[in-house]
């Protein structure tokens, strides 16, 4: 059965209480729910990771390979600035694709550009945790194309 992994980046262990017109009232533990629940029908183990440092989430990128058939990665601000989570990911040898609970593209100027996503297979967002889904499922076309 193909595994993959849930990252979700700093802040979003907030989820349901921080900022609810941006990022609505779902808590992170009800999307790792359904993720894991969607997983199980379509045939994939999902484990979840949540991590507020930079390095901690590099090393769950950097372990992944041993673990994972791929990962579905939210790096919330970390998504803008981290060139070092770019290049873990870049350096792995697993399909990532990154996801958003809202439309970074509609947002300030300054989320509206990811460092990240180059170097995933694609980028979901603004489609609040259904967007965890819609990346599984492309991660899903991904692992099977391999």
């Amino acid at each position: 059965m193909p595994t993959i992994l849930i990252i979700h980046g700093p802040n979003l262990n907030l989820l349901g209480t921080r900022e609810r017109s941006v990022y609505g009232d779902t808590t992170m533990e009800t999307i790792n729910s359904s993720c894991v629940s969607h997983g199980k029908s379509i045939g994939f183990e999902v484990d979840t990771f949540q991590s507020n440092s930079e390095g901690d989430i590099i090393d769950a990128i950097h372990d992944a390979p041993s673990k994972y058939d791929g990962a579905v990665i939210n790096p919330g601000a970390y998504t803008h600035t981290s060139v070092a989570i770019r290049d873990a990911i870049a350096a792995v040898d697993i399909p990532f694709v990154e996801v958003h609970l809202s439309n970074i593209h509609s947002r300030e100027e300054f989320r509206q550009r990811s460092v990240t996503a180059p170097v995933c297979a694609g980028q979901i967002c603004g489609f609040g945790p259904a967007s965890y889904i819609l990346g599984i499922e492309a991660l899903k076309s991904v692992i099977e194309k391999k």
